[in-house]
């Protein structure tokens, strides 16, 4: 009875089914619906960019409802995603994942860079499209002047929280507005159900499956970080709201995504929303209505990436803490300084996210390239979780779940074959450094590695040496 009486009280104090699907909509949001537009153009036309977010919508919703599952029924679980492959599939296994979610964390932060200084280039020509030396220096300026702010215990609060959220919402409900109003039907038939490339000499011809498995990682992009909405769902005043809230701010989010990235379709023809640049739906409104909705996007953009950047610099700081705390990576990552901050990790990050900044002048497509990247390493940490939703759901012999977790996993296998097996192949690069701080951690621990780890460590080894090999002689761009 008592205790009946505390779980209501703690029910009360929580966030309310409105709060909560505000929260996920906003938390979930990013830069990444600021650029949409021309990368889906580049590689899909209407039609198959509608199948696909109706597959990405379904991907997504297995994906959430068994994050949903798992946090609620393994309540000692929750230092993280990687946990959940930690507990389900050993040391290595969650060591992997954790460590593909903070490279994961810190190679977004250089799509944001990118996104940051082509928007501040449209005020400040020397910033260029957002890729060049002047971008470089500026963002790796950034990096440090975050790290040194979040060291120094700096975290974003709620009023920074409040503002970044109106500045994403403005703007993308502007836009949708703007092309409501200047859509044609003509233009948007035109657009619909083609081969890309037909009539593009930008393009070579692409068949519905191939737009199709373009679109995945493009769209994907715009999901990550929705593992977040578990967290804010979980803080419900009813139990019963969790589910509700996360179903209604999962269909706004892609009903949002949709209108900002199909509406132009009917509005420019494709081969203009493919040379659009960045940000996208910038150049779009730039098209439409002149230079004032250009710079209401831009303005909006850089505050709301701002915001972005200070959490996104807190988060692989965070993920290393956690780790060190499930005996994964050695100690001294995880020691906190006088304000609380885990200093090592924090300058380790900023290090690993000054290295990739500057390999932006080595590809043409930095934003892409570093989103792509990024989205692979987080579809990796996603699989290894609706995987454990399986393994979990089949041991209590509850069959919808466990239905749930093998189409989360279908859809998250299918991400990585179709479209993301180039990226994970390179970022097991990223992987043989991390081998040395897991052996530390190892040792530390007095747990040495067993024979079926140094032997996963080893073929992922030997992967990460034909990557370079690959890289050195041509065969894989950036």
């Amino acid at each position: 009875m008592l205790g009946s009486k505390k779980m209501n009280n703690n029910e009360e104090k929580g966030i309310g089914k409105l709060g909560l699907i505000a929260l996920i909509i906003s938390s979930s949001i990013g830069a990444g619906a600021f650029g949409i537009t021309s990368d889906l153009a580049r590689v899909a036309s209407g039609g198959p960019a509608l199948l696909a977010w109706l597959i990405v919508g379904l991907g997504v919703f297995f994906f959430v409802i068994s994050l949903l599952n798992l946090s609620r029924k393994r309540q000692d679980l929750n230092a993280g995603l990687f946990v959940f492959a930690q507990e389900g599939f050993g040391r290595l296994a969650g060591f992997i994942s954790g460590w593909s979610y903070w490279l994961a964390a810190g190679i977004g932060n250089i799509a944001l860079a990118t996104m940051m200084m082509s928007a501040l280039g449209n005020f400040f020509p020397i910033f260029g499209n957002g890729q060049n030396i002047a971008s470089i220096l500026g963002a790796t300026v950034c990096i440090w002047m975050l790290t040194y702010l979040v060291n120094r215990g700096v975290e974003s609060a709620t009023i920074i929280n409040t503002v970044v959220m109106i500045c994403k919402l403005i703007p993308l409900f502007v836009f949708v507005v703007v092309m409501m109003l200047a859509f044609k039907t003509g233009m948007f038939a035109k657009n619909f159900w083609l081969n890309v490339g037909e009539n593009l000499s930008a393009a070579p011809s692409l068949n519905l499956f191939t737009q199709i498995k373009g679109s995945l990682l493009i769209m994907m992009w715009l999901f990550v970080g929705v593992e977040g909405a578990t967290v804010l769902a979980n803080r419900a005043k009813r139990r019963a709201d969790a589910y509700q809230a996360t179903y209604i701010g999962l269909l706004s989010l892609l009903l949002i995504y949709i209108f900002v990235s199909i509406l132009p379709y009917g509005v420019m023809s494709q081969s203009q929303l493919m040379q659009g640049g960045q940000p996208a739906i910038a150049a779009i409104l730039r098209h439409v209505v002149g230079e004032w909705g250009a710079i209401v996007i831009n303005i909006g953009l850089i505050i709301s990436v701002a915001g972005a950047w200070l959490s996104w610099t807190l988060l692989p700081a965070e993920v290393a803490t956690l780790m060190t705390q499930n005996k994964l990576l050695p100690k001294y990552w995880g020691e906190l300084n006088d304000h609380g901050a885990p200093t090592i990790s924090l300058v380790i990050a900023g290090i690993m996210q000054t290295i990739f900044v500057w390999s932006m002048l080595f590809t043409t497509q930095a934003y892409t390239f570093a989103y792509t990247l990024c989205t692979s390493a987080y579809i990796l940490c996603y699989l290894l979780v609706a995987l454990y939703q399986i393994q979990y759901s089949w041991q209590q012999r509850e069959y919808l779940q466990l239905f749930i977790g093998v189409m989360a996993s279908i859809f998250q296998a299918g991400a990585i074959i179709l479209a993301s097996l180039h990226y994970l192949w390179l970022m097991t690069i990223a992987f043989v450094p991390g081998f040395y701080f897991f052996y530390q951690a190892c040792k530390q621990e007095q747990q040495p590695m067993t024979k079926h780890e140094k032997l996963s460590i080893l073929v992922i080894a030997i992967f990460a040496l034909c990557a370079l090999v690959a890289l050195g002689l041509g065969k894989v761009q950036l």
